[in-house]
């Protein structure tokens, strides 16, 4: 009779949550920033996803992570965005209150002029985006993705499946790929697609949550609400 033997291996996501640095006491005082993966313009269907070297980041069709944390960001540009540097002349870090860069005064994003559909469903002059903390496998800290105006309809549906489930998106392994679009104007875009993976085991999601409430009350000091 021959001998099996099951050989129990852990997954990327237990080995990143058992070495997971305790982000709020190392990071304390700095000016909070993780790396991002990129949406790519125009159709693509690869995303760009940071690699050890910052000036040769990869690209992926595929991406598997766990979602952390996920919230809602607000950009507004006065003129046209080119896609440069340059922070946005408000911006929002909670979508719900807007900081204009010049004077600091805070406007309610709810009530602002900027953040309202014009004549004819005109688009919002302000874009809204979702923010997402990943956790790739074998990482030890998240990245950031932040899913377009235009895939914010996507993703909804996708939430609204794992909440139908009575789930949490951070309970979930999550498969990201892109989709070739065209929106109502015949612009080709470059649409996030999210699926569910699998769900994680008792004993992954005991490791994540600790990661889980570190990022939640991290999230609010990241700032920089540029892609």
């Amino acid at each position: 009779m021959k001998n099996e033997i099951a050989v129990k291996e852990e997954s990327g996501f237990l080995i990143a949550a058992n070495e997971a640095l305790d982000m709020g006491e190392e990071m304390q005082g700095l000016n909070l920033t993780f790396d991002r993966i990129k949406v790519p313009a125009g159709g693509g269907i690869a995303y760009e996803v940071p690699s050890d070297n910052p000036d040769e980041p990869d690209s992926k069709k595929e991406i598997k992570a766990v979602i952390l944390h996920h919230h809602a960001v607000q950009t507004y540009y006065a003129s046209e965005y080119s896609g440069a540097s340059e922070p946005p002349d408000c911006s929002s870090y909670d979508g719900k209150h807007g900081i204009n860069r010049e004077d600091g005064v805070v406007t309610p994003c709810a009530t602002c002029p900027k953040n309202q559909f014009g004549a004819g469903y005109k688009a919002k002059e302000c874009k809204a985006k979702r923010r997402l903390f990943l956790l790739l496998e074998g990482n030890a800290l998240p990245v950031i993705l932040n899913v377009p105006t235009s895939s914010l309809k996507e993703f909804g549906k996708f939430i609204t499946r794992i909440v139908g489930k009575r789930k949490k998106s951070f309970q979930f392994v999550t498969k990201f790929t892109l989709k070739k679009d065209q929106n109502a104007g015949g612009i080709v875009y470059s649409k996030v697609v999210a699926s569910i993976d699998r769900e994680l085991t008792e004993e992954e999601l005991a490791g994540i949550l600790p990661m889980v409430e570190q990022v939640k009350v991290m999230a609010s000091k990241v700032t920089n609400t540029e892609d």
